[in-house]
């Protein structure tokens, strides 16, 4: 198994966890819990692979994603009531999801040569479009259109942190541990000390 592939199936499993908590919040059946949770954690990968037309899309090519996405749907079926907070515990998983899925993101594009704007799309993609299907499909608003939230931005700064760390060595693991953890930091900084972004506020127009 490669880097890249053990960082994917990693994505797959924590961000199947964090569609299942979805689920239960939805008071969902097995079968909603199982649709929820493969759709999130290989929604980003597959929109990766689909755009950088691979040979095939990485859970084509390696079912036992699905089978790691549906081994934590039924987890959490049966475990979730046990959580004191389920939302909450949904908003670290999927920290902990953004900070595997973006260096996977990275090391797929870097390991085809893509170019450095490519390579920063497809770690921000793989790390948010799974999570932003989630959301659509149950009806909230995306995290990654809430106001300020550090969470396409971890991701696409942990992305740039990869491409400055492969200026100065050629070490795949170093360049994707860089990646990682200042993306986790970045998300888990938002949720503990409120770090955002300005937003935009209209002013009522001058008489």
């Amino acid at each position: 198994m490669t880097l890249v592939q053990g960082l994917d199936y990693a994505a797959v499993f924590i961000f199947g966890l964090t569609g299942a908590l979805a689920a239960s919040r939805a008071q969902l059946d097995i079968v909603g819990f199982l649709f929820l949770a493969c759709l999130t954690a290989v929604g980003g990968g597959t929109l990766r692979d689909v755009l950088l037309n691979r040979d095939q899309v990485f859970w084509i090519a390696d079912p036992g994603m699905i089978l790691s996405a549906s081994v934590a749907a039924i987890l959490v079926f049966f475990t979730a009531h046990f959580l004191e907070s389920r939302l909450r515990t949904l908003e670290w998983l999927d920290a902990l999801a953004l900070g595997v899925a973006v260096p996977a993101g990275v090391g797929v594009a870097l390991g085809m040569a893509q170019s450095w704007p490519i390579v920063l799309i497809m770690g921000v993609a793989t790390g948010t479009f799974g999570g932003l299907m989630r959301d659509v499909v149950c009806n909230e608003l995306p995290l990654i259109l809430k106001k300020g939230e550090l969470y396409a931005t971890a991701a696409l700064v942990g992305a740039m942190s990869a491409l400055g760390a492969a200026m100065f060595t050629n070490d795949s693991v170093v360049i994707l541990l860089v990646c990682g953890v200042t993306t986790f930091a970045l998300r888990t900084g938002s949720l503990l000390f409120g770090w955002c972004l300005p937003v935009y506020k209209s002013h009522p127009p001058k008489q």
